[in-house]
């Protein structure tokens, strides 16, 4: 069976029964969040959704129980963009479940306009990535405490344009959204790199942890907030045809392998196979030097340690 799931494409049929599984999954009220959710709550798994937005948080839930009466599906109101928000959420998770079987960091802004959260961050740095370093952080305890801990971190095709400039994180220098993005989530890839290393050296192996992109996912652009350029790559996603294009379904099948496949190892990167690595069936892929530079990812886990008061000790 593990070996089959080698040879041939991965895909919904192959997510497993999750009965007796905790998963938690950010920013699953739409778009790809809420197809992992929906794709792990009706194969058992008691989901965790850790939304911003309570109201819509609560209407997505409703759509999963009533496709799957059965499922076992509870809404964390949780902010990103305030780390009291996410000590407070976490810390109300963990009395809830203290094993927990699976962490997915999803939740994700772009094209903001300069600004910063409410701890005085960069907001596209703050809430990609500082704010999943400390719920990840906060929550490893509960992780490791699985059988077979995973931590999935969403990425994004946009790291390669990003570049981490430990002089400016909060980012007051020529300050360019879609760059501001591409920055959030290079740092992602090297947090999610960082850990495995630290998990490794720790002897932790029962956890590890990967990253996973969605590639050309035809979702809500950004998910805080409107604004003009949002509005045209929006228009311009939805009139795109495939091959670069697919569904949010689609979409969430990376980060499904790489929360899922048995033969999924610590530190895989998973993105779509196809053209440009946009569309396509799930495969391990390749991630730019820049997010394996060792030095600097260690140094970045110890500045986002500085910044959010978030120890991660191994």
């Amino acid at each position: 069976m593990a070996g089959g799931l080698k040879r041939r494409r991965w895909g919904v049929a192959d997510v497993p029964d999750l009965t007796g599984k905790t998963a938690v999954v950010t920013g699953s009220n739409t778009g790809i969040g809420f197809e992992a959710a929906r794709l792990l709550a009706v194969n058992g798994a008691t989901v965790v959704m850790a939304c911003r937005n309570e109201a819509k948080a609560l209407a997505a839930k409703e759509k999963i129980v009533a496709a799957a009466p059965e499922a076992e599906v509870s809404v964390l109101q949780m902010d990103l963009n305030s780390l009291t928000s996410v000590r407070k959420a976490a810390e109300a998770l963990v009395s809830e479940h203290p094993v927990i079987d699976l962490l997915i960091n999803n939740a994700g802004v772009i094209l903001l306009p300069h600004g910063q959260t409410e701890d005085g961050f960069e907001q596209h740095f703050g809430i990609n990535h500082l704010g999943h370093f400390a719920f990840t952080g906060l929550l490893l305890d509960a992780v490791l405490a699985a059988d077979a801990g995973r931590i999935v971190t969403v990425g994004s095709n946009g790291h390669r344009m990003g570049k981490i400039d430990f002089e400016d994180l909060a980012y007051k220098r020529n300050y360019k959204p879609l760059r501001a993005y591409g920055r959030s989530k290079l740092a992602n890839l090297m947090f999610s790199y960082e850990l495995q290393r630290r998990l490794e050296a720790a002897g932790k192996t029962s956890t590890i942890s990967l990253a996973a992109h969605p590639g050309g996912a035809n979702t809500d652009v950004g998910g805080r907030g409107d604004t003009p350029i949002k509005r045209r790559i929006k228009r311009f996603i939805d009139s795109i045809p495939n091959p670069i294009v697919h569904s949010a379904l689609k979409g969430s099948l990376p980060m499904l392998r790489a929360a899922l496949d048995p033969e999924a190892k610590g530190g895989e990167y998973y993105g779509p196979s196809g053209l440009l690595k946009m569309t396509g069936h799930p495969v391990v892929v390749k991630s730019n030097a820049a997010s394996h530079d060792e030095e600097a990812s260690k140094r970045l886990w110890e500045a986002s340690e500085q910044m959010t008061e978030v120890t991660i000790s191994l």
